[in-house]
């Protein structure tokens, strides 16, 4: 049969009307069946009801008696067909099934109507035309059956109504008129099934539709309740909530009756936000990263970063937000904000912040305003780390924060830069007068001693000053204009504030070059040892050397200290100097005993710088011993700035552990420090040595001589040997030794000599220069 395809892309059977797809077409009669069901009842009761009256039109009519009986048994026949068709249709459950109930009932009813025709007069043509129509169109069939059921029961009643006539009756009209009733109703029915079924499709479809809408629409809001985050949307005009999600529940926190009567005014920190956020909307159509903070039901605040866009809902121009709470991180950003510009320990702001500070006051600056810095630094926080450990020195760098802050007073900026460095940034008029005073008020404030777990802790301070306009107009300069100050504070003796000036620039760059070459001389093994001859007062002999450090700048040049002193005030370059002369000393001392020289006790000086070593004692023990060297055949000699800014217990533990393995320890300069006394009781000192500057004028200055005599006397009393420097005539060796001084160096006996001529000495060392050093100041 062929197929066509309708508007909507349904294939339907021409002519039938029907479903081309037999799996559709039975879905079509499943979905009808119950509406069928219902029909074939009504149907059934009709048809019983009308064959009831005509069994009593024919009992009662005037028919003749073969009619009658006819007539009656027709009735009787359709009535028990319906009859039976209503007791078996409580029965089917299929639509198939049903289907051949109608087509059983449409012959029952056919055969009945036919014997009815049969026996009957002229007025059953009424008949024979009806009910072909009531067949096509009561009948819930196939296209087929409706068509074959319709063409029999049209024969069948036009054999019936042509018999009681005679077949030759000539009614052929009555033919004709059948078959083109059975063909329009065939048309009628062809395009009842094709609409019934358009309608049923489209109803379908309509029900998909709507199905996949309400779907999609839980889908939605589905999605919508399961978003982790918090969505809103609130309506554009007053900020009412509308409609969020359980998110938003739990975000707020209190009850949904109570969300749902909120306004964004209610629970915006600061209402106007909502305008800057609806403004922004206005310009970009969107908003995305804008941050706010909320009230939620507990009464915090939250903090959170809203993307929000518009839509309109049951007419209502809304707002659709999506909240993302960000309290935490930006507790975290704020402390790690804070961390990345404050000092963890003083809680004052660290270099970066200071840098920033710093560049936008001079950047601001007023052409009347100045900018004054202070750079200070701690002299004593390394004693207080060493002595009492980290957490005093810890307490210490809290109070200098604190104290500094206090003097500084509001509108100054203090931070710590770094270890013992502190700075401050002063903004005014009269900036560097007034950083004066208060570089003035800290040196004498931070004097003042403070408890810490029992102990007194106190400290001092170095102080550089320098400003803008007067100093220099850019960051870089200006803080190393304060630098170059504060280290000259430092160079002065501490414990002092010291203004920037001009020359300090020259000085610094002098030093560096000093340095420079300093790190070439070290290089090219320029530094070697003079040695100056030691001299008993009492035999004459040759007690040993003091090694003297010397920079041979070329072949006929040689430097002595004076000319590189501030590269041996560098404590790096100091330490590396110390080492080299020491390596060298060992060696020469190695040499001369192998060769069966006997040359005394060796004395080698130790900077200050070495003893920022711990292991200092361990590093010379272990040169000696690499250089094949008794340690017994060195002295170590000292100076009191060994002292200064540094742990006494370190220097104590130092000079026992080189003592215990025979190193003698020579107390250098003794009478020019200022607690002299106080350190030959704490320190392992075998020899006292007498600074030049007493014996310079000892044969006619009475202070001078006094000053000697109480030194030698203080030496005998204390069992300590005694040496004189700068010893140069003939009168002052004999004032030495008949005060009791045992052994001397100077230019009267001898001058600093390099290692080759101390070999050449050697060999002529004998009893006959020991007699002849003691005839001269004998």
């Amino acid at each position: 049969m062929r197929r066509f395809v309708d508007s909507d892309g349904l294939r339907l059977t021409v002519p039938g009307g029907e479903f081309a797809n037999a799996a559709l077409e039975a879905t079509f009669r499943a979905e009808r069946f119950v509406e069928s069901c219902r029909h074939a009842r009504v149907l059934f009761m009709t048809t019983a009801g009308f064959s009831l009256l005509c069994v009593l039109i024919a009992i009662l009519g005037s028919l003749t008696p073969s009619a009658q009986l006819a007539a009656t048994g027709a009735g009787v026949l359709a009535l028990c067909v319906s009859v039976s068709s209503l007791f078996v249709l409580d029965r089917v459950h299929k639509p198939q099934t049903l289907e051949w109930l109608f087509v059983a009932w449409q012959w029952g009813v056919a055969i009945a109507a036919t014997i009815y025709v049969y026996a009957h007069d002229t007025r059953s043509l009424f008949l024979v035309l009806l009910l072909p129509t009531l067949l096509y169109l009561a009948a819930r069939v196939s296209f087929i059956l409706c068509l074959i059921g319709g063409l029999g029961t049209s024969l069948l009643l036009l054999l019936a109504y042509q018999g009681f006539y005679g077949l030759l009756g000539g009614h052929l009209d009555v033919a004709f008129t059948l078959l083109l009733l059975n063909v329009a109703l065939a048309i009628s029915v062809s395009h009842t099934n094709r609409m019934r079924r358009l309608q049923w499709a489209s109803a379908q479809a309509e029900r998909r539709t709507h199905q996949r809408l309400r779907e999609s629409e839980g889908q939605l809001e589905a999605a919508f309740q399961a978003v982790p985050l918090p969505l809103t949307v609130t309506s554009l005009a007053d900020g009412r909530v509308m409609k969020y999600n359980d998110a938003t529940l739990r975000f707020y926190g209190g009850p949904a009756a109570t969300l749902s009567s909120l306004r964004a005014d209610d629970i915006y920190v600061d209402p106007s936000r909502r305008e800057v956020l609806e403004a922004q909307l206005e310009a970009c159509g969107h908003v995305t990263d804008f941050q706010l903070s909320l009230n939620v039901a507990s009464g915090a605040v939250r903090d959170v970063i809203v993307a929000a866009a518009p839509m309109t809902m049951a007419d209502e121009p809304c707002l659709v937000s999506v909240l993302v709470d960000v309290t935490e991180r930006t507790a975290v950003e704020q402390k790690v904000r804070y961390a990345a510009h404050h000092d963890s320990l003083t809680g004052l702001p660290n270099r970066a912040a200071f840098q920033d500070s710093l560049h936008e006051a001079l950047d601001t600056r007023r052409p009347d305003q100045g900018v004054c810095l202070l750079l200070v630094d701690l002299d004593g926080l390394k004693d207080a780390n060493d002595s009492l450990g980290h957490d005093a020195g810890d307490a210490v760098l809290c109070e200098i924060a604190r104290r500094l802050e206090g003097l500084a007073g509001e509108g100054a900026r203090v931070a710590r830069l770094g270890g013992d460095e502190f700075v401050i940034l002063l903004q005014a008029r009269d900036a560097l007068r007034r950083g004066q005073r208060l570089a003035h008020a800290i040196v004498s404030d931070l004097r003042r001693p403070f408890f810490h777990a029992r102990h007194q802790l106190s400290t001092r301070v170095s102080v550089g000053v320098a400003s803008c306009p007067e100093h220099d107009s850019t960051y870089r300069e200006l803080m190393k204009a304060a630098d170059l100050a504060l280290y000259a504070a430092k160079q002065q003796g501490r414990n002092r504030y010291v203004v920037y000036a001009n020359d300090m620039r020259q000085a610094v760059q002098s030093r560096l070059s000093l340095l420079r070459a300093m790190t070439d001389a070290l290089a090219q093994d320029e530094i070697e040892p003079y040695y100056q001859p030691k001299i008993s007062l009492a035999t004459g002999n040759l007690e040993g050397f003091e090694a003297l450090v010397r920079w041979r700048r070329d072949k006929n040049t040689v430097l002595s200290p004076a000319s590189f002193e501030m590269a041996l005030n560098h404590p790096e370059m100091a330490v590396l100097i110390n080492e080299r002369m020491v390596q060298k000393v060992t060696r020469d001392v190695s040499e001369w005993i192998s060769a069966g020289y006997q040359c005394g006790r060796i004395a080698i000086n130790l900077s200050a710088a070495q003893f920022t070593q711990r292991d200092l004692a361990a590093s010379l023990l272990g040169q000696f011993r690499n250089g094949g060297v008794d340690p017994a055949n060195f002295d170590v000699e000292i100076t009191e700035t060994v002292f200064l800014g540094r742990d006494i217990v370190h220097v104590r533990a130092t000079l026992h552990a080189l003592r215990m393995m025979g190193v003698g320890v020579s107390f250098d300069d003794f009478g020019t420090g200022y607690a002299s006394l106080v350190h030959l009781k704490q320190l392992p000192i075998d020899v006292i040595k007498i600074d030049r500057g007493f014996v310079k004028d000892i044969e006619r200055d009475p202070f001078d001589t006094a000053i000697v005599r109480a030194v030698v006397d203080l030496a005998r009393d204390l069992r300590l040997g005694v040496i004189a420097e700068g010893v140069e005539t003939t009168g002052q060796a004999r004032f030495l030794k008949d005060c009791g001084c045992e052994i001397a160096q100077g230019f009267l006996f001898y001058r600093p000599m390099a290692a080759g001529d101390v070999v050449n000495l050697l060999k002529r060392e004998n009893e006959t220069t020991a007699l002849s050093r003691r005839t001269m100041f004998a």
